[in-house]
């Protein structure tokens, strides 16, 4: 890592800590961006360097800051006591409650990412919180259940963080088994299922046209 990283690393996260406390009163946007750097001394020229997409940066900063505290107290569990189910459900709730720590400043953020023009970004960041997850819960795939599960958690997380935010932990947590528990009836129901069947028949139907019948 060089000086300059170093740098916007440490700036990044002092910067994070100035909007934190701020957010409450001034909502998530370019003027809390602006107070907060200046807060921490940095220039409109720093600003520009250091979070060039401005709000949208910002916001960025605090989902992933959420994510290494929720890592952090996931560090002090073994997955592998837990059954699949239970893994999940663990990994979400530490995630809802890094969130929670910083409540009023976590609130405005999401009403921020939930604007039409931010809601790409609260996918991405949605997308990269069940990565992790998935990845302290043991998943190793590489195939399409990779992205099945990833895709599958997002729909999760997003409202379940919500409903942290605004409703309380009791409301998020209920949601939060209740989706587990039809996730995990589905992949019950399509076990043993070949769901490739049909695609296979139709390759080798229009293999027979292309090439003939196989002697």
């Amino acid at each position: 890592m060089t000086q300059t990283d170093d740098w916007a690393d440490q700036t990044e996260q002092t910067v994070l800590d100035a909007a934190v406390a701020r957010a409450p009163a001034l909502g998530w946007n370019a003027r809390l961006v602006r107070e907060a750097c200046e807060a921490c001394g940095l220039s409109v020229g720093d600003e520009e360097l250091l979070l060039p997409n401005g709000a949208r940066d910002l916001a960025a900063l605090l989902s992933r800051r959420h994510d290494a505290r929720a890592l952090e107290a996931l560090g002090a569990v073994d997955p592998k006591s837990l059954k699949i189910r239970e893994r999940i459900a663990r990994a979400v709730s530490e995630r809802m409650e890094a969130g929670a720590a910083d409540l009023e400043a976590t609130r405005r953020c999401a009403a921020f990412l939930a604007l039409p023009t931010n809601t790409d970004l609260g996918l991405k960041l949605a997308w990269e919180t069940a990565d992790h997850l998935w990845r302290w819960a043991g998943d190793e795939s590489t195939d399409w259940n990779h992205y099945s599960k990833r895709t599958i958690l997002s729909g999760i997380l997003i409202p379940a963080l919500t409903m942290r935010w605004f409703d309380g932990s009791e409301a998020a947590e209920a949601f939060v088994a209740r989706r587990i528990e039809n996730v995990m009836a589905f992949e019950k129901w399509k076990a043993g299922k070949d769901f490739e069947a049909p695609f296979r028949k139709v390759t080798d139907v229009l293999s027979r046209i292309r090439y003939g019948a196989r002697g």
